[in-house]
């Protein structure tokens, strides 16, 4: 498989994403309800916004997931955690399918970790899924990251975590 990451265009990606974000399968990116104009205006917003970035992940060429990028310091986690710098906030969501590749989503967050430490500013991504989303758990495990506590945040009780170049690079035997 070959993965490439594009930014996100709000214009032309809204309806693309739609579907994603709006799947039974996406219920932890909270937008079950939303209309193609709320998803455009989402990523809009994110796209505007100095500390916030989204993005396109291309497997052999065909859209497969979304990723955000943001400023853990200034967005998500303000008040919530005592930032370092080089920390680098992330989402990602991989396109619903009706005929799931084993090691697929692995192979997504693989990349998406390769591409934020791909920047050498990054010494360490944060993440802050839902504690109920077991699945995300398992794969954020697999690629390094260690679980420091629970965290409320306004929309959830999340599960705040840490992966560092170091962790990565042992958890995926390679050097990133």
């Amino acid at each position: 498989m070959t993965v490439s990451i594009r930014p996100f265009d709000p214009s032309k990606d809204a309806g693309l994403i739609h579907p994603w974000v709006t799947h039974p399968k996406a219920a932890f990116w909270m937008m079950q309800g939303a209309t193609l104009q709320d998803v455009e205006r989402e990523y809009a917003a994110i796209t505007a916004h100095p500390h916030h970035d989204a993005f396109i992940g291309l497997v052999d060429g065909e859209p497969a997931f979304l990723m955000e990028r943001y400023d853990p310091a200034r967005l998500e986690l303000v008040g919530l955690y005592e930032p370092r710098p080089g920390d680098v906030g992330m989402h990602f969501l991989v396109a619903p399918t009706d005929t799931p590749v084993h090691g697929f989503t692995r192979t997504v967050i693989t990349a998406v970790m390769t591409e934020l430490f791909a920047d050498p500013a990054t010494a360490r991504v944060v993440v802050e899924p839902d504690v109920g989303n077991t699945a995300v758990h398992a794969l954020n495990e697999a690629v390094g990251f260690v679980p420091e506590r629970e965290i409320r945040k306004p929309e959830k009780k999340a599960l705040l975590s840490f992966c560092t170049r170091a962790q990565f690079e042992t958890a995926v035997g390679a050097t990133a």
